[in-house]
């Protein structure tokens, strides 16, 4: 998969941490790109997405405590995470259309929120 996920780590709650997504400038620059997370025993789910243009979506979880941006000289999308708690725990992912409907994923990067 052409995006590698990277920046987890284990932090306490109320911490904060940035994880990066470096992909191909072609991919950067034709597709809207997304973090996803996977919980131990739960469901991969969408936590922000960016199009193109800079347009941010965040699920209810995660607005006001999360930012999603785009560096375009880095063909890079960052997750801002800001006042974590341990439920935000999970293996995150970045990925586009294209590779999630044929279900390619990379291998994420754990964030662990304890104390």
């Amino acid at each position: 998969v052409q995006l590698q996920a990277s920046g987890g780590g284990l932090v306490q709650p109320g911490g904060s941490l940035r994880l990066s997504c470096v992909t191909s400038e072609s991919i950067f620059s034709h597709n809207t790109i997304g973090w996803y997370r996977q919980a131990p025993g739960k469901r991969r789910e969408l936590v922000a997405s960016i199009t193109t243009r800079g347009g941010a979506n965040y699920a209810d979880s995660v607005k006001g405590r999360f930012t999603i941006s785009r560096d375009n000289a880095k063909s890079t999308v960052y997750l801002q995470m800001n006042i974590l708690k341990p439920e935000d725990t999970a293996v995150y992912y970045c990925n586009i259309g294209m590779f999630i409907s044929r279900d390619i994923w990379g291998q994420g990067t754990l964030v662990t929120v304890s104390s």
